[in-house]
Formats: structure tokens, C-alpha cells, sequence
């Protein structure tokens, strides 16, 4: 669930960020007018660190997050990722070409025929058809053949401290600490540029509200597919998605999609693919 489509909706990231910090404690928004300074380089982040583990602490992370937190360090790459963003500029052609939506759309068809049973048994605890989890998890990882090469800490941390959008990835930090206390993750577990983790590519905000244990080994594990999947489409269930509704555009449920990616072209990609692996 890249964060990259928010900044063209940055009054809309700044409602979910407000609404997530709600979910994740209301200490949090009670720490928001002493908030920690961003900074546009890596000079003020030993300091800053310093500053947020007093939210942090105050939003009920304990001392194994604390811990985690100082001990990050600043992700010059995700900052260079942040700055570059240019795949959501292309035309929706140029978009599909790039990401490979027919390769998608194909295998994800040979994926619902194999494992037939599994993905019924999300439509019928979610609501949320098989074309639709089944696109996201080819679009974020590739069917989980690569979930990311970044420290997942090190990259939230960054970002919440970078003055570009702190109100977006504040919560998110706040919940990768949280996820760090209650064993969910560890300081050294790795996903993608912005901190987004597992096979859907959760950001830890999001993991920590809306995972779910799919496989019933009494954890939530974004890095173990049936977990991941269950998560996913708990979140579009909770964000809203109407059972048996088309998820084509101009409706309810497509709406809904606009809550995993702003992007248009995304959008409409997950609409596409998700009705040619639906058949």
C-alpha cells in the first residue's frame, strides 16, 4: 500500500493520518502542538529522535520501541525514493506496460485456479472478491517474489521526521514501534522504500490496526501470505467495501480502492485485472 499517491490528496492524507493517530492512541493528537521538528536533511535527526521518543512514549510505546527507535538510523535511499516518484505520472497505458498487468492479470488467473478454495474463503469471511486481493498482491510484490531490500524502521522513521509529509507517517511510526513491543516485527525486519512490509506491502500504521492471524499460529505475520491476504482484504471490508457490488469505476466499492492507492491509474488497473482474474 504504496504512500506515494497520497501527496496529490494531502488534505485526504492528513484526515486518514489524523484518523489512524485516533485508532492508535489518543495520546498521540494530545502530543501533536509539542510536536517533534522535521527536518529536510539528516542534521536534526539524532535530535529529533530524541524529541519523538517523548510522543512515542506518550502514545503508549514502551521501552523495547524506545529502544528501537534510537537505535535508527537515516534512510538517505528512501528520501531519494520520496523525492523520485514517477511511475504515477505515466499514462494509464505507459502505468500498465511498466508494471506488468497482463503478466498479472495471467498468472493471477492460474493462481485463483490453483488455490480455488483459499480465495473463497476470504470472499466469504471479507466480502472482498479473489481478482481484487489477487491484483493487489501481484502489483505490490509480484506475488511475493520481492517485498523490499529496506529497513523497515529506519524508513518510517525517516519519513516521519522529513518535513515533506511528517503528519502522513507519524502514525505509522508510532505503529512499527507498537508492532516492535508486541513482537509483530523487529527492528531489523526489512520491506520497501517507504516502510510499507509483507506481501501486500502493509504500511505499519495500517499492519498493526487491520492484520489479521489468517493461518492460526497466534500472530499476525504480513510476511506469510495467508495472513497477508486476510489483511488486505480486512482492510477494504473495514474501509467500506460492499459484498456482491461491482468494483468497476463510476461505483461504491471502486471508491473504495481509491483507500489502498490514490492514483488514479491504479485504480483502474486493480478494476481491470481484478475482473479478468474474476473471469
Amino acid at each position: 500500500m504504496h504512500p506515494e499517491l497520497q501527496t496529490p490528496r494531502r488534505r485526504a492524507g492528513l484526515a486518514a493520518a489524523l484518523c489512524l493517530s485516533a485508532l492508535l492512541g489518543t495520546a498521540l493528537l494530545a502530543t501533536a502542538a509539542h510536536a517533534a521538528p522535521c527536518g529536510d536533511d539528516a542534521s536534526g535527526f539524532e535530535a529529533w529522535k530524541q524529541d519523538f521518543a517523548r510522543e512515542a512514549a506518550a502514545a503508549g510505546v514502551s521501552q523495547r520501541g524506545i529502544e528501537a527507535l534510537m537505535g535508527t538510523r537515516y534512510a538517505s535511499a528512501t528520501i531519494r525514493a520520496d523525492r523520485n516518484q514517477l511511475s504515477f505520472r505515466l499514462s494509464y497505458d505507459e502505468f500498465c506496460a511498466k508494471r506488468g498487468c497482463d503478466v498479472i492479470a495471467r498468472q493471477g488467473r492460474q493462481r485463483l485456479a490453483q488455490s480455488p478454495n483459499f480465495y473463497g474463503s476470504l470472499e466469504r469471511a471479507y466480502g472482498v472478491p479473489a481478482g481484487v486481493i489477487i491484483a493487489i498482491h501481484g502489483m505490490e510484490t509480484g506475488f511475493g517474489r520481492f517485498m523490499g531490500d529496506s529497513n523497515v524502521l529506519n524508513a518510517t522513521a525517516t519519513l516521519a521526521y522529513d518535513c515533506r509529509r511528517p503528519e502522513f507517517f507519524t502514525p505509522h511510526l508510532i505503529g512499527a514501534l507498537k508492532m516492535i513491543d508486541r513482537g509483530m516485527m523487529s527492528a531489523g525486519t526489512i520491506g520497501a522504500r517507504h516502510g510499507e512490509l509483507g506481501h501486500t506491502q502493509f504500511l505499519p500504521g495500517n499492519a498493526l490496526t487491520y492484520g489479521q492471524d489468517a493461518n492460526g499460529d497466534g500472530r499476525v505475520d504480513l510476511t506469510d501470505q495467508a495472513d497477508a491476504l486476510a489483511s488486505t482484504a480486512n482492510y477494504l471490508r473495514r474501509k467500506g467495501w460492499r459484498p456482491g457490488e461491482s468494483y468497476q469505476p463510476g461505483t461504491h466499492n471502486f471508491r473504495v480502492l481509491q483507500e489502498w492507492n490514490a492514483a488514479s491509474v491504479y485504480q483502474r488497473a486493480l478494476a481491470e485485472m481484478g475482473a479478468r482474474i474474476d473471469g
